[in-house]
């Protein structure tokens, strides 16, 4: 039974980070970009930090290690990531899908960066190819015009990019840095962490409070966010990533642009063009050829584990 279990938390999981895309894009509408990623995230942190204080030994970082690892979190996995991608998503030319295929490089991002804060994990040439087939994957999303490089729709899928960028990056230091600290913790303080430094961003670019439009669908779109994207979407992964391991649940990413898509053409009647399909499909296959060895390692251990 474990079996079917794993398999469709897996896909519950997919489809929760999938159409999070498309409730980032409804509730554009009604709130400014960046102070609705902090909103998101003053609710997902308190429901977080809750969370940790029910089932961590100790709920709050000690160490300056520790206290580190929560400001890469913060700084990079939350709110240097967020704040990109929901600039990148208020841009009408990026719809759901292309979001979250250009969001999906990020494992491929992580394994390059990897590369130069973790010398012990070397790319092969074909690894190196790997990277290449996800930047070609990006280039074929924004089909730049070199005629009009600066326009917003290349633009915001470059900042999509930046945010998938510092997410890899945020990843690949957390590990490199000498601390250890239960997740459930470093998620609550990175989130409540980086929800405040969006705010102090939001008031950077000049949003309040009065640009936010009060409406059932934006509210609808941030409780979606919050609630079950952040909240629950976080306990169904920490969850599969004690029971499948790393290289698995990484999988997710390539299976949320297939919800977010549809998500998008149910909820807000986005179409799907073929340079998002083949954008997916470079990116796709460069993480394939990345990661060949640790999925074909893991490959007889993930059977096993699916026959329990």
């Amino acid at each position: 039974m474990s079996r079917y279990r794993n398999l469709a938390l897996f896909l519950v999981l997919a489809a929760i980070w999938g159409s999070a895309f498309m409730a980032i894009k409804a509730g554009l509408a009604y709130f400014p970009p960046v102070l609705f990623a902090a909103v998101r995230y003053d609710v997902a942190g308190v429901l977080m930090l809750a969370y940790a204080a029910w089932a961590a030994d100790d709920p709050r970082p000690r160490t300056l290690g520790q206290w580190t690892l929560v400001a890469v979190g913060a700084t990079l996995l939350i709110a240097g990531y967020h704040a990109l991608l929901f600039l990148g998503e208020s841009d009408p030319a990026v719809t759901s899908a292309a979001a979250a295929v250009i969001v999906s490089l990020s494992p491929v991002l992580t394994t390059g960066f990897a590369r130069v804060f973790l010398p012990d994990e070397r790319l092969t040439v074909v690894g190196v190819g790997g990277l290449c087939l996800g930047l070609l994957g990006v280039v074929v999303l924004a089909r730049p015009d070199p005629g009009a490089i600066l326009a917003g729709g290349v633009v915001a899928k470059l900042l999509v990019f930046g945010a998938a960028t510092s997410f890899a990056l945020g990843s690949v230091l957390t590990r490199w840095i000498d601390a250890t600290l239960p997740i459930e913790t470093m998620e609550a303080w990175s989130m409540l962490g980086g929800a405040l430094l969006m705010h102090a961003i939001s008031v950077a670019l000049g949003e309040s409070v009065g640009d936010v439009t009060v409406a059932a669908e934006g509210l609808l779109a941030l409780a979606y966010l919050a609630l079950v994207a952040s909240a629950l979407g976080f306990l169904i992964y920490f969850d599969l990533l004690e029971r499948l391991g790393a290289v698995e649940i990484n999988l997710v990413s390539y299976v949320a642009p297939v919800f977010a898509a549809l998500a998008g053409w149910v909820f807000l009647r986005e179409d799907l063009s073929v340079a998002t399909v083949g954008g997916f499909a470079l990116i796709f296959v460069g993480f394939l050829l990345v990661k060949r060895r640790a999925i074909r390692a893991e490959l007889p251990r993930l059977r096993r584990s699916m026959g329990d």
